[in-house]
């Protein structure tokens, strides 16, 4: 009887444990975004100049860029510049080597199912997303989605043939654990 009582006394540690990681993960992913969006926004409401073209606009690593809006959503998302798992915690990441507006190519960005893009399958063929940058805004209509492979990554080619936005993330959302697939978003400009 000893034993069981014990028994369970871990079990409930060890769930109390585990729900208190999930709980600071969640405060301390909000803190993470939250500092990129302000971010994001002093680099957007830089008074214009020439260092705001598209020919000067050369992102560091980490560092929050711009703003993704989903208005269907209702929400705005801190852009920053990376996807190493570090960069994924503060915002949607910019993959390193595809393009932005205006540069004629791929647009590709990635962001968690469980954090950033936790409403994404809500968006529909036809929504709007729009881009936020020191030089500009570009908006984007939905014009296909995709579920492929973890391993696929033919979705992403860095083409420099026309501008296209793709947003990347796990799927599906509700899995719990290293999802197997990834849901692609295809949107091209207004």
């Amino acid at each position: 009887m000893k034993k069981m009582k014990v028994f369970s006394l871990l079990l409930i540690a060890c769930g109390l444990a585990f729900a208190g990681y999930g709980i600071w993960k969640i405060v301390d992913g909000n803190i993470k975004t939250g500092e990129s969006m302000a971010q994001a926004k002093e680099v957007i409401n830089k008074p214009s100049g020439k260092e705001n073209t598209v020919e000067s606009f050369t992102p560091t690593m980490g560092d929050a860029v711009g703003i993704l809006s989903i208005p269907r959503l209702e929400t705005e998302l801190p852009i920053v510049e990376g996807t190493d798992p570090d960069d994924l915690e503060k915002g949607v990441g910019h993959y390193k080597g595809s393009f932005y507006p205006d540069q004629n190519g791929q647009i590709v960005m990635s962001g968690h199912r469980d954090t950033v893009f936790r409403r994404t399958g809500e968006l529909e063929i036809g929504d709007s997303l729009k881009i936020q940058l020191s030089y500009g805004t570009f908006e984007y209509k939905i014009t296909d989605t995709k579920i492929v492979d973890q391993n696929d990554t033919s979705v992403i080619t860095l083409q420099h043939e026309k501008e296209e936005l793709i947003l990347t993330t796990c799927y599906p959302f509700s899995y719990v654990g290293n999802a197997p697939e990834r849901y692609i978003i295809y949107a091209e400009r207004k």
